[in-house]
Formats: C-alpha cells, sequence, structure tokens
C-alpha cells in the first residue's frame, strides 16, 4: 500500500512538473507569435536571411573617349585563374573537379601565364592544400586567354570574374587621363581626368532581392526586388587617337635618343582651343603604373618656366598692334643698356656691332631688338597691359586639374627688360598654347579645353558640352596675319633661326626659344648647350593655321655636332606633318600635276579604272576580288601628290593590299576606305605589317603597321647586303 502511495505521489509530481512545462511553452509560443523575436533576435529577419538571397548587380565606370569614339580608357571584364587541389570536391571519379595531372597542368599552363613551368608545378603540388592561386600571372587574365585555357579542358581550373580598367592605348596622354585604384567595390579615380571626372565617371553597383527555397531557388507568387545599377557616365575628349599617336611615337624616340630630363608638347586647334594632342616625358603606363613615381604633375598646365624667345611672339605682336614695327627700321646688335645694372646682351650667334633691320632682329631672334621694341617703341606700361590682354596672369581654365598660373616679374627695369624677349617671368605651356591663338585665329584668343563632352552611357543623353569660347581679342585679324608673315621669314629667312622646320608641302610660321635654367640659390645653371630649355612654337599652314604645336625639350644631351633645334624638329616635323595629312589639309607649296581633278571612278569595271590611272601617271592599289569600283580614295576633286597612290575598293569581298613602301597618307586612306582599325608604330615608310597581304579581311579589324625612316631602311639594307657578302666569301 506504501509503494501504491509513493507511485501516486511520484505520478503528481511528474504531471505537475509536465504541466508545468506545457504552461511555458504555451507561453513562450504566445510570446513569440505576438513578440515576433526569440532570443532577442527577431525571427522575421533570421528567415529573411535564410530564404530571402541578394546578388550584387555590377555597374561599370564611364568609359573615356577619344573625339571619334575610339576608346581611351573603358572597364572591361577580367578573370583570376584558380587551382582546385582538394579531391574532395570530386564525386564522380570520370569527370574530376580537381586537379588530377600536375605535371601535364602545369606544361600546358606555361603558355597562357608569364610563369615559369616549374613554379606552376610547385604550386599545383602544394600539400594540404584545397585551392591555389598564381599571383600576379593568374590575374587580370583577359576573355581571349580564358577561354583558350577552357578549350585545353584540364580538369580542376576555374576562374573568378572581376571588373577592371582597361587602356587600351598604353601609353597615351597618360598624366591628362590618369589613373584608377579599387577602394572597395569601388573604382575611384587618383590622377589625371580620371580624378578630375570622377563624379561623372563613376558608378553605383545595384542590388537584387528574392525569396528563395533551401535550394535558393526562386519561391512561386513572390517577386524579385531590384535596385537597378547605374553605369559612369561616357566622357568624350577633344584629343584625336591618330594625332596623340603620331606624338607619343616621335616623342618616345626623342627620349629614347637625346635622354632629356623633360619633353612637353601639345598639339592644339587655334579656331577652337581644342587640345588634339598631349604628351609628356618622364610619363608612366597607366595600367602597371610604371614610371608613376618619376613625376605626378602634368608639366603642361602644373609648371611654369621661364618661356625663353617664344615670348617674342607676344612681344611682336604688341609692337605690330601699336603700329611701332617697322620691318625696314634698324638698330645696332650687341647690348642693351639697363639703368642699374649690366647690359643686356645678344646670344652668341649674332655678330655684335651691326647695323640690321628689326625683321632680321626678329629672324635672328635677337634679345636686342625685341628689347628695344618692348621698351623703347611700345614703351614698359603699354607692353605691361598687353601681357595682361595675352592672359599672362590668370589661369587658362582649361579643364584640367591643378592648373598653376605664372607670374610677371614687372617690378625693377631688368625684369621688364627680361620678360619681353622671354625671361625673368614664368609662364606655363597652356598659357603659351592660348595665346598663340589670337596670333592664328586673326586675334580672337581661344580658351584651351580637353573635354568635348559628357554623356549618360545608357540613353546618351547629353549631361554637359563645352563650346569654344573667346578668352580675348588683344590683337586685330590683320595685325595677326601680319605676324605671321614675319613668323614665316624665321624658318625660310638665310639666317632664320628656325630653318630645321621647314615641312615640304606646308608653309610654317613659328618662333624658336632657348631659356635658360635656374639651379640651387636661384642662379642660371652654366651656359653648356646641356643646360637649357629649348622649345618651338609653330603653325601651319601659315596663311590660314589649323593646327598649332608648341614643343619643350629640356637639357637633352647634345653631341658636339647637335643643337637644340634637332630633338625639337624631329618632334614637331614628323608630327606636324602626319597630323595635317591625316586632317586633308592641302599641300600648299608642292607642284601638283596638271590634272583638275581625280576622276570619279565608282561603277566602273576596275580594269578601265586602273588603266586610265596608269596613262595618267598614277599609282593605283586595288583592294577586293570584285570587278566594279564600289569606292576610291582620294575623292573626286582632291589634289594629288607626287607618288601618292590612289585606292579602289571594289564591290566584292575586300582583301588586304601589300603596304610595303607605302607613305602613312596611303596606309589611312587605305583603312578609311575600308572601315580597318588602324594603329602605327614609327616614321617613314612601312616594313611591316599584321593582314597577310590578299587575305580576306572586314570592316573593325585591326591593321598594325610599322613604319621606318629611309635613312634607317638604308642602313638595314647595307648591314644586310654586308652580311650576304661575308657568307658569300
Amino acid at each position: 500500500m506504501q509503494k501504491k502511495k509513493n507511485m501516486k505521489s511520484g505520478a503528481a509530481i511528474l504531471f505537475l512538473i509536465f504541466g508545468l512545462l506545457f504552461f511555458v511553452l504555451i507561453g513562450r509560443f504566445f510570446y513569440i507569435q505576438v513578440s515576433g523575436k526569440a532570443g532577442g533576435e527577431v525571427l522575421a529577419a533570421r528567415l529573411d536571411n535564410k530564404y530571402q538571397k541578394q546578388r550584387v548587380l555590377e555597374a561599370n565606370r564611364g568609359s573615356i573617349l577619344d573625339r571619334k569614339g575610339e576608346v581611351i580608357a573603358e572597364d572591361t571584364s577580367s578573370y583570376s585563374l584558380v587551382a582546385i587541389l582538394s579531391k574532395t570536391v570530386t564525386t564522380n571519379p570520370k569527370k574530376p573537379n580537381h586537379v588530377v595531372d600536375p605535371e601535364k597542368t602545369a606544361e600546358k599552363l606555361a603558355k597562357y601565364l608569364d610563369m615559369d613551368e616549374e613554379d606552376i608545378y610547385k604550386r599545383l603540388t602544394k600539400k594540404g592544400a584545397f585551392q591555389v592561386e598564381f599571383g600576379t600571372a593568374g590575374r587580370d587574365l583577359s576573355h581571349e586567354v580564358k577561354q583558350k585555357i577552357e578549350e585545353l579542358k584540364l580538369p580542376g581550373l576555374k576562374f573568378d570574374r572581376d571588373t577592371k580598367r582597361f587602356y587600351p592605348n598604353g601609353i597615351f596622354a597618360s598624366h591628362l587621363i590618369g589613373y584608377v585604384e579599387k577602394d572597395g567595390s569601388q573604382t575611384v579615380g587618383k590622377l589625371g581626368l580620371e580624378r578630375y571626372l570622377n563624379s561623372y565617371l563613376k558608378e553605383t553597383d545595384g542590388l537584387l532581392k528574392y525569396d528563395s527555397d533551401s535550394w535558393g531557388l526562386l519561391l512561386p507568387n513572390t517577386k524579385e526586388k531590384v535596385k537597378p545599377q547605374k553605369n559612369g557616365n561616357d566622357v568624350m575628349l577633344s584629343l584625336d587617337k591618330k594625332i596623340q599617336t603620331f606624338l607619343e611615337d616621335s616623342v618616345s624616340k626623342v627620349q629614347e635618343k637625346y635622354d632629356p630630363e623633360e619633353i612637353i608638347a601639345i598639339v592644339s586647334n587655334p579656331k577652337t582651343g581644342e587640345i588634339l594632342a598631349m604628351a609628356q616625358r618622364p610619363t608612366f603606363h597607366p595600367q602597371t603604373k610604371e614610371g608613376l613615381t618619376n613625376t605626378w604633375h602634368n608639366l603642361a598646365v602644373e609648371e611654369s618656366f621661364e618661356p625663353g624667345s617664344t615670348m617674342k611672339i607676344f612681344t611682336l605682336a604688341a609692337a605690330v598692334q601699336e603700329g611701332k614695327f617697322d620691318p625696314n627700321a634698324t638698330y645696332v646688335t650687341g647690348t642693351y643698356p639697363v639703368v642699374g645694372t649690366k647690359p643686356v646682351k645678344d646670344h652668341s650667334g649674332i655678330e655684335p656691332g651691326k647695323t640690321v633691320t628689326f625683321l632680321e632682329g626678329v629672324q635672328m631672334s635677337s634679345n636686342v631688338a625685341f628689347a628695344t621694341l618692348a621698351m623703347n617703341r611700345i614703351g614698359a606700361d603699354r607692353f605691361r597691359e598687353y601681357l595682361t590682354s595675352f592672359g599672362f596672369e590668370k589661369k587658362t581654365g582649361i579643364d584640367l586639374p591643378n592648373e598653376v598660373v605664372g607670374k610677371i616679374q614687372y617690378k625693377y627695369q631688368r625684369d621688364k627688360v627680361s620678360t619681353s624677349f622671354g625671361q625673368g617671368s614664368a609662364i606655363t605651356p597652356i598659357q603659351q598654347i592660348q595665346a598663340v591663338s589670337a596670333v592664328a585665329n586673326n586675334g580672337k584668343m581661344m580658351r584651351p579645353y580637353v573635354v568635348r563632352e559628357i554623356r549618360d552611357a545608357n540613353t546618351h543623353k547629353l549631361i554637359k558640352e563645352t563650346k569654344p569660347l573667346v578668352a580675348g581679342q588683344p590683337i586685330s585679324a590683320e595685325t595677326a596675319k601680319k605676324v605671321r608673315e614675319y613668323l614665316g621669314t624665321v624658318i625660310t629667312a638665310e639666317h632664320g633661326t628656325g630653318k630645321k622646320y621647314k615641312i615640304d608641302g606646308y608653309e610654317v610660321a613659328g618662333k624658336t626659344g632657348t631659356a635658360q635654367i635656374a639651379g640651387p640659390g636661384g642662379f642660371y645653371l652654366p651656359g653648356a648647350k646641356n643646360n637649357y630649355l629649348y622649345s618651338f612654337m609653330g603653325m601651319a599652314p601659315k596663311d590660314d593655321p589649323q593646327l598649332v604645336i608648341y614643343v619643350a625639350v629640356k637639357q637633352p644631351k647634345l653631341s658636339a655636332t647637335e643643337v637644340g633645334a634637332d630633338p625639337l624638329s624631329e618632334i614637331f616635323n614628323p608630327v606636324m606633318k602626319s597630323s595635317l595629312q591625316y586632317l586633308d589639309i592641302k599641300p600648299t607649296n608642292l607642284k601638283t600635276k596638271e590634272v583638275e581633278q581625280v576622276s570619279d571612278y565608282r561603277g566602273e569595271t576596275v580594269q578601265a579604272a586602273v588603266q586610265e590611272l596608269k596613262n595618267l601617271g598614277y599609282k593605283s592599289v586595288v583592294i577586293g576580288k570584285g570587278s566594279t569600283v564600289a569606292d576610291q580614295s582620294p575623292k573626286t576633286g582632291s589634289v594629288m601628290i607626287a607618288g601618292e597612290r590612289v585606292i579602289i575598293k571594289t564591290d566584292g569581298d575586300m582583301t588586304a593590299p601589300d603596304m610595303s613602301g607605302w607613305s602613312l597618307r596611303d596606309v589611312m586612306k587605305a583603312a578609311t576606305l575600308t572601315g580597318l582599325d588602324l594603329n602605327t608604330a614609327g616614321s617613314g615608310y612601312v616594313t611591316k605589317q599584321n593582314l597577310k597581304p590578299g587575305k580576306v579581311i572586314k570592316p573593325g579589324d585591326y591593321c598594325i603597321v610599322e613604319l621606318t625612316e629611309p635613312a634607317e631602311i638604308a642602313k638595314q639594307q647595307n648591314e644586310l647586303k654586308q652580311k650576304e657578302e661575308e657568307v658569300h666569301d
């Protein structure tokens, strides 16, 4: 009985305990239902985390384009290679998901990665590793390389996709364009336009949210929540890819040949103020950042210095405008007296004590002539007003970051006199480009700019546009014309300092410059010819300038027989001539054949057109397999240059011509006619091409040609001939 009584008591206690637990559970259930919380955590949020999936929708940074839409900088897909080593990822031995044969895999990958086969093998045999990467050699792989590796069908290899900034032209106005770096998920501009226009170029990633089952699949009757991505805006520049390429090639050659401390070169359209090309040395590669530590500055806008004799352009313009320049009036060379200090001297190339005309003084770049014009003819105060009207006291306002302003030293008499011929005061290259546009553009001084327009990348809606702006009119159109005539004689006169800047087919007007360089303590460096900053400001064609080019070379390593004009002309001459030809500016001082215009051969048979051109003494090149002329270059009415080719495009499949020995002008005509994407290297005449002659081509194909100067071609041929003779002997 006692045992039975104890059992009932135990059962009652258990009933009470379980009853209490039941009520606690029910209470807990109602609490969770009412509050929606458990353990201090909102259950709905936890449920969302488990079943609500989200994916980042990647946006692209805006592209930077040249004036014709050619890409200068853009976002592109890149891939990182990863190798899975762990066998645990393989469930079906017949279809392995890990690296099975490290030796074979290393041998195959070595063909596509910048990495030794042995180093790849070591990584693929790393013990205990689940997966391995391949360092910088395995990152930033292009889509083409990814495809080629995938075609190998090697097990265990996978690719992680990323977006990188791509600069397809390499070193290409690098300090103007700038570069970017990753800051978390954002791409941020760090230099040049990439930084200056970051607010326009930057992208905003989107987000996709959706409810899913445990397998990650979208649940029925649910909606996706999308926050769309926003691509950055596209920026179109005034730069011209072809002209910039001409400039970069020439600057690179001069850098290699003369090893100067700095080179600055600018090509502009004086009628609009557009900067068509801008290059400098030192420079850097925007992809690899190699060379960036040599200088962070865009020297054209962030560095001011004594301009030297290019400043005489503006002293001459002021004198002509004031009616104080008589080209036939005379003065005596040698020295110009300055009160309280030593007199100003002419440079060593001018014999002192000679009576010469002021026009000869301009041609010889006489300091005494320009000091006399500024101080005695114009007057110091009036000349000072012209310095202001030419914009030398303030920034140009060019749409580039960190522009500095020059400083006109005009307190003491020595400063006033020195400024008239380019010493004492400091100005920037871009200020000179703006000021000289008044001479080239009939008195109207145009503000320089590089950003033509900014558009929405998706809708192409115009967001911002730059229009040509007249920054002032310091001189009249008549004065500008006279100044160009006088500057033209600097190139053509017997004693002119600019004879090296003559260009076949075009008349050039310009002014040379030689400036001393300030050293420690403010004193000029010793007067050895390697311690100067040499410059040239030139425009062409002289009567109606379409282009202005400024080139400055600081401390080039010149040999005993070389002068400062040598490195300058090796940049100015090929760039000016190639650019004028590329822009189809007609030559003005070449004898042309006595044919008024090129006929229109479209619709005629190829055979008849070729025969007629041959009878007229013209060379012709046929592109295509058809029998009828579909198009031609030059177009009807064009004036031909001696040796120029007429390119005929037929109605059949286009075929690549043999361009050996062609001039760049002929190559450009063929590329334009066929729609090829042309890339050139060097100057002179074609010696190599990537397209096999006779191969079928289509618009958009890459056409890469290498040009060599005639002297270099002759040298190579002589060396080859000598080797053949040695072998024969």
